[in-house]
């Protein structure tokens, strides 16, 4: 009899409680990124930076040397700067004359200028013998 009692319960819950009901899933992401709400990009931002622990080592050393440097510090480089570029003014005109870039092979140590003509403008080819590199500018006619 409790044997024809739970067969009895089985079949009722087989029978009249297999009414399940079931909905579909809808996923939506989080992150913009992938489909989801372009509201949320600011605050998955500031939660990611909140919680990023990871500094740059070069970005530290790069804000120590700039915040460190002395008034006197900085007119020196400054000065310096002006000095090598009146220099550097200087032989570009004891090189190439006070008329510029004129057609020709010039050598300045270990490189070679090569100034010719083109159609799309003046061209310079820049080789430098010591390291194998070589380097082409075009000046375009106006």
């Amino acid at each position: 009899m409790k044997n024809f009692v739970h067969y009895i319960a089985f079949v009722f819950c087989v029978l009249f409680l297999n009414t399940g009901q079931a909905q579909d899933f809808s996923y939506q992401p989080k992150n913009p990124a992938f489909g989801g709400n372009y509201l949320n990009y600011s605050w998955l931002l500031n939660s990611a930076n909140a919680q990023n622990s990871l500094t740059d080592p070069n970005q530290q050393a790069t804000a120590r040397t700039t915040t460190s440097r002395s008034s006197l510090d900085n007119f020196t480089e400054s000065l310096n700067r002006q000095l090598l570029s009146q220099i550097s003014r200087q032989l570009i005109t004891n090189q190439f004359g006070e008329f510029g870039l004129e057609e020709g092979t010039y050598q300045l140590g270990d490189f070679e200028v090569t100034v010719v003509p083109g159609l799309d403008g003046l061209s310079i080819t820049i080789i430098d013998y010591a390291n194998g590199g070589q380097t082409q500018i075009t000046i375009p006619y106006f």
